[in-house]
């Protein structure tokens, strides 16, 4: 068989975003599954997840991880980072060891259940246990699945060292440890839990840390944590915005845009898509406003019951309900597969968010449309937004229900 591994050119590499603080010190590409060596049940799994080939940090970061090396991966949302390392735990776990080897650490409990998804879609022809430990949820059932012992758990730090405190969750066996979307995690202050969880694993426990950016706290955490790592870094435009349409709609005033919504809503319906809104209390008013006219929505945020919050997700990924409006709490954990319009109501506040909203449509390189409403007060952020990912957004068409 052809070996497809090859090493990046230098060409490649002085391509990688000059922003990044990262350079990326390990240059083996494999350009197909076929070529990592992996069991024969998990190359099942990943082709009937639906992957044809590895994308760039796939190609790039899944074998290091197999083999053992502590690795920080700098990639957004929707390039595939969550397989990345679904694979490598995957494929390093003992079946047989009915004990907990891989920890993955999340900052929502959306993400942690979306990445819990990956695993047992990945691990379909495997017996593997993989366990969602979350806030909000009932602590006798993280309790008893614990007791019974699992391969792989992923969930929140708080609840995840509150079950390593109570001696349920054993850590002697853990030999891999990920930190998924470290920046969120770190800046939402959770670092004192991280702290605990580290120091209550194994000294020689292997660490994966994924974050969209590298700032400070970043940095200071690996340099604490993790020995030699690999760093490896997918450059923005890679990331982005290939397959996804990106268009504005100039609405001038906050005030016109309920109308320019109401408008748009028999498009809309046409196809899965999901509002982002910039506060909770702009989704209430929104969802309120649309109902009110008689419009069928549904609604998310940080402030609702976490099993409010599951109902509402059930629903939209059975595409029972087809409208969602919501904060960026969720821009990083809905992988729902028929999306295929995201609409920023209100433009993001913090322009690396803009990424991993319409990074919701056209995942793994489907087809998207993003429409972005934008306020005489908003150009100047669009712009900002253009320069930043090198992209353009254009005056969205009339006939944009073709388009979607």
């Amino acid at each position: 068989m052809e070996d497809n591994r090859r090493e990046e050119s230098s060409h490649e590499r002085s391509s990688m975003d000059p922003d990044g603080i990262i350079e990326s010190n390990y240059n083996e590409v494999y350009d197909n599954f076929d070529d990592m060596g992996l069991k024969e049940e998990l190359l099942r799994g990943i082709y009937g997840y639906g992957f044809e080939k590895p994308s760039a940090i796939q190609q790039r970061a899944i074998i290091p991880c197999v083999k053992g090396h502590d690795v920080i991966a700098q990639a957004q949302s929707g390039t595939g980072k969550t397989a990345t390392f679904s694979i490598a735990i995957l494929q390093k776990i003992d079946t047989n060891l009915k004990e907990c080897q891989a920890l993955i650490l999340a900052p929502t409990r959306e993400l942690a259940i979306q990445i819990q998804r990956v695993v047992i879609a990945l691990a379909e022809y495997m017996k593997v246990d993989c366990h969602a430990c979350i806030g909000g949820t009932n602590v006798r059932e993280d309790l008893r699945r614990l007791a019974q012992g699992c391969h792989v758990v992923v969930g929140t730090p708080g609840r995840v060292f509150d079950m390593i405190n109570r001696q349920v969750l054993r850590t002697s066996k853990i030999s891999l440890f990920v930190l998924d979307e470290a920046d969120e995690m770190l800046s939402r202050g959770f670092k004192d839990q991280i702290h605990d969880v580290f120091t209550s694993l194994p000294s020689d426990v292997q660490v994966i840390l994924l974050s969209a950016t590298m700032p400070p706290d970043v940095l200071a955490v690996s340099n604490k944590f993790m020995r030699k790592p690999v760093n490896i870094l997918v450059k923005k435009e890679e990331l982005t915005l290939e397959g996804i349409k990106q268009f504005y709609i100039n609405v001038q005033m906050e005030d016109w845009k309920i109308g320019t919504l109401c408008d748009l809503y028999d498009t809309l319906s046409i196809t899965q898509s999901v509002i982002f809104c910039n506060t909770r209390r702009k989704v209430d008013e929104l969802t309120r406003q649309m109902s009110s006219k008689n419009f069928t929505v549904s609604h998310m945020h940080g402030d609702m019951e976490q099993r409010d919050r599951e109902i509402i997700m059930k629903q939209f990924r059975s595409g029972s309900s087809r409208v969602l409006i919501t904060t960026d709490l969720l821009a990083r954990g809905i992988d729902v597969q028929q999306v295929s319009l995201v609409i920023n109501y209100d433009l993001p506040s913090n322009r690396e968010n803009y990424i991993h909203r319409i990074g919701r449509g056209g995942r793994f390189g489907r087809k998207g449309v993003a429409i972005n409403f934008v306020t005489e007060n908003d150009k100047r952020t669009l712009k900002d937004i253009e320069d930043f990912y090198h992209t353009t957004i254009e005056e969205m068409p009339n006939d944009i229900a073709d388009l979607i």
